[in-house]
């Protein structure tokens, strides 16, 4: 049986098909290449371009001995779903309910969903555990908590079970270089980071150095993308084992600011950053880090990546590889 990783080529997605290659698995990708690109997908998995929004596909591509789904594709950018929400509740909410009916209708029973710590909104507790109130503060998070909302009923009516991952900021690329964040003009802290250490983008802006926080600037949880698809992949054994329906953060359970990420950078590049500081930025929270401990229980998991340093190193290399690749294209 094959599993389904849509968005797969893309940041996340092409991880997990490199995990899930190197663990044995049949995979199938379904991308429609907005964001991500065909040599980033592994070369023993099916790449099928297309698009969530076609029914007739992505019946066509579950009806081929899919068994298990896992869901990547989707729109990301907080500030823009700020500017263009209806846009993300197409990508992320509507496009997700079609998914979860053909999965319904292909009788495909695992399911496992790529959501956000945004669902939190600006947590009164810190660390956040899995049972906090859900207060989105943009309609990325909204559109990320409403599909978690129609996989709960899916599952208490049919036939079906799955997993949401919560993820907190996700980071660094493929320790073996095999693949890495490649979108222009991404949004990622250590990406941008990366970039203008490398002399990419001339400066890094931070937004929002009045927030309550240590040194005024937002206080994430950055988590190695190689530690998050091996908690994918933990997710779709236990679901294949006869698991029960679950929801579970995924971070490290430490936070880092904006400035203590730049200085990583700066650290581990031996470069020097431009920084300029500009106003808040609508649907961002003050502090968000993960109470991580449900996910390390349930799945067995344990991180090998848990070091802000490496996460950098890493993402410093690829970004060193990509400009390789640029020119000798």
């Amino acid at each position: 049986m094959a599993v389904l990783v849509t968005g797969g080529a893309g940041y996340i997605g092409s991880h997990m098909v490199v995990n899930l290659v190197e663990a044995g698995e049949e995979v199938v990708v379904l991308d429609n290449l907005s964001t991500g690109f065909d040599w980033a997908v592994a070369g023993a998995a099916r790449l099928v371009v297309g698009d969530l929004a076609d029914t007739d596909l992505v019946h066509q591509v579950l009806a081929e001995g899919v068994d298990a789904v896992i869901h990547f594709a989707g729109s990301v950018i907080v500030p823009e779903s700020v500017a263009d929400p209806l846009k993300y509740y197409r990508n992320n909410t509507s496009n997700t309910r079609s998914l979860i009916e053909a999965c319904v209708e292909t009788g495909v029973k695992n399911f496992i969903f790529s959501s956000t710590a945004a669902v939190y909104g600006d947590p009164q507790t810190v660390p956040v555990a899995e049972t906090a109130p859900l207060r989105p503060l943009s309609p990325y998070g909204s559109s990320k908590l409403m599909s978690e909302i129609m996989l709960a009923d899916t599952a208490a009516a049919h036939d079906f079970a799955y997993t949401a991952l919560r993820y907190f900021n996700v980071a660094g690329a493929d320790p073996e270089g095999r693949t890495g964040q490649s979108t222009a003009k991404a949004t990622h802290l250590i990406k941008v980071a990366c970039e203008a250490a490398l002399g990419k983008r001339e400066r890094l802006s931070i937004f929002g150095t009045d927030y309550d926080t240590p040194d005024g600037t937002g206080v994430r949880d950055y988590i190695h993308v190689a530690d998050l698809v091996e908690a994918h992949r933990l997710a779709l054994a236990r679901l294949r084992a006869g698991g029960s329906s679950v929801v579970l953060n995924c971070g490290y359970g430490e936070g880092y600011s904006v400035r203590q990420v730049i200085d990583a950078v700066r650290r581990v590049s031996g470069r020097d950053i431009e920084v300029l500081e500009e106003p808040r930025r609508a649907g961002d929270s003050s502090k968000v880090v993960a109470l991580a401990e449900a996910v390390r229980h349930e799945l067995g998991w344990s991180p090998r990546y848990d070091d802000l340093d490496t996460i950098v190193s890493h993402a410093l290399a690829w970004e060193r590889h990509l400009a390789q690749r640029n020119k000798a294209c």
